[in-house]
């Protein structure tokens, strides 16, 4: 085993293979990108309080501080242990098993192939170009994520997903109170989505033509519904949408207690992302046909 004691800027590149990555830091930011080289390397350009402990074994490579584990991570609090902050990036093959925490602090993954998990107590993590598959548990931290590929899992208390361009075939999500929105372009292949909230909002853009049997509820929020074959329904103030979409091939279960739940058709030529247009909806060269029109109730 290799071990080095990082407290003041630094550049280190390692020659052994790394499979697994391993990152734990408290405040500042963690950037991590998969490369096509063989090597890894790591520099860390800022490092305030106690130094990050460097270890590499058996193609394990773990940057952390010796005093917060993985293991019940989420329930870090010691927070005389919260000064400190450090700025670390990262370049590993881009197969490797990514797994990063992060206290307060901001985190960036990009063109990793393997599988991502991340943890976070607070501090958004923004996920790019992922084709693995992704787990994510934070408390208040936020998701935000464009073009995975992958199966995504998020689960969280507070925290926020946004989803673009998602081209996953399966998405799973709870929260008591954050938002989520998921816009969906998975290529012709059917999508396994289920999303749990209590709280928060749903809206979900799917692609058209979609291929997804569909059940939407929400006990007392609004209803937004873009589809003709679906029928919205209810009484009391609970209110569902539900119905076939193609052939059903895919599933959709989106359920809520007070959020709003809406569902937004993809136009079908589209040459933005989401969000892209002047009015930050469809692109301003999107059809005038109604296939983004919605009924809400």
């Amino acid at each position: 085993m290799s071990e080095w004691s990082v407290g003041e800027p630094r550049k280190l590149t390692f020659d052994e293979p790394v499979t697994e990555l391993n990152v734990r830091i408290v405040h500042g930011t963690v950037n991590v990108v998969g490369t096509d080289d063989g090597s890894a390397r790591l520099e860390v350009s800022r490092i305030e309080g106690p130094p990050l402990v460097v270890t590499q074994r058996d193609g394990v490579l773990t940057v952390a501080y010796d005093d917060l584990p993985w293991k019940g991570f989420l329930k870090w609090l010691d927070r005389k242990g919260w000064r400190r902050s450090a700025v670390v990036s990262l370049a590993v093959p881009a197969g490797t098993h990514v797994e990063v925490g992060v206290v307060g602090a901001a985190a960036m993954v990009s063109g990793i192939d393997g599988r991502t998990q991340v943890k976070g107590v607070s501090g958004d993590t923004t996920l790019v170009g992922v084709t693995g598959p992704v787990r994510a548990d934070t408390v208040s931290g936020n998701l935000e994520a464009q073009a995975l590929s992958g199966d995504l899992r998020f689960n969280s208390v507070s925290g926020d997903l946004t989803l673009v361009e998602g081209a996953g075939s399966s998405v799973r999500a709870d929260s008591v109170s954050g938002s989520m929105i998921i816009d969906l372009d998975p290529a012709g292949t059917p999508t396994d989505i289920s999303l749990t909230n209590v709280s928060g909002e749903i809206a979900i853009r799917l692609p058209h033509p979609a291929d997804a049997e569909v059940e939407a509820n929400t006990a007392s929020g609004a209803v937004s519904n873009a589809f003709e074959d679906l029928r919205v329904g209810g009484q009391w103030g609970a209110k569902r949408i539900t119905g076939r979409l193609g052939t059903g091939r895919g599933r959709l279960k989106a359920t809520t207690v007070s959020g709003s739940i809406a569902l937004l058709r993809r136009p079908a030529a589209e040459d933005g992302p989401w969000g892209s247009g002047p009015d930050g909806g469809a692109p301003a060269d999107a059809p005038a046909d109604g296939t983004t029109d919605k009924k809400v109730l």
